[in-house]
């Protein structure tokens, strides 16, 4: 496989930087359970990369929930404000980023999370959010009209460089397959550390599949080595 040089990075926060997956499907599994459904690990899959307000209308209508979009979104935020304080760290996440930023490569973070999302969550992370020349946040961003897999919310994130690279010169890190295709869409190479239960037919089109952030090796992409 052919590697072609980057310039920029951008960073997918939720299950990537963030193990805060496991607290969505808490959340999620939560709120179906006070009527009855049950939130599985099929419907899951499909949503990871979608914007809140998009993920909330597909468990509704999947489910057939008796609840308004708000009145779900409402009834999983009194949850998250529990549990979102409490995220850690993925593996090798907050080593990478600060060798990234420590060796001058732009850096930007492109979540479908809204602010008050990625404020609560990164409440105890702030010195890593820091390290980000700016972050992109689907769900408040106007710019960015839709969630992955379309490519908008890349697009919008790398126009923001001052030195606006092209796709072509970003990279992209995800962990789930409709993060994977609107990087795609956006022409930009992927690496993806997905969920283990992610069936890897469906991450074909990525650039490299890894188990976790440690196993990359940034001069593969023209990236400094760690020292």
């Amino acid at each position: 496989m052919q590697y072609k040089k980057v310039s920029h990075v951008l960073f997918d926060l939720d299950g990537l930087l963030l193990d805060s997956e496991t607290l969505y499907t808490e959340a999620f599994t939560t709120v179906c359970a006070k009527y009855d459904k049950k939130f599985t690990w099929e419907l899951k899959a499909s949503l990871l990369g979608f914007q809140g307000s998009e993920c909330a209308d597909k468990i509704i209508k999947t489910l057939s929930l008796p609840i308004s979009r708000e009145e779900f979104m409402k009834e999983c935020f009194k949850i998250y404000e529990v549990l979102f304080p409490k995220v850690q760290l993925m593996p090798g996440a907050q080593k990478f980023v600060e060798h990234l930023h420590k060796k001058g490569i732009p850096i930007a973070l492109a979540t479908s999370s809204s602010k008050d999302s990625v404020d609560m969550k990164m409440q105890n992370h702030k010195d890593l959010l820091k390290l980000f020349h700016h972050l992109t946040m689907g769900s408040s961003d106007p710019e960015v009209t839709k969630g992955k897999p379309d490519p908008a919310i890349f697009l919008v994130c790398a126009s923001r460089f001052p030195d606006k690279p092209k796709p072509e010169n970003c990279l992209v890190f995800e962990d789930a397959v409709n993060g994977v295709k609107a990087a795609c869409a956006a022409n930009m190479q992927v690496v993806v550390v997905p969920d283990p239960r992610i069936d890897t037919t469906l991450l074909q089109d990525a650039t490299v599949i890894l188990k976790s952030l440690e196993d990359f090796k940034p001069q593969l992409f023209g990236l400094p080595e760690y020292d």
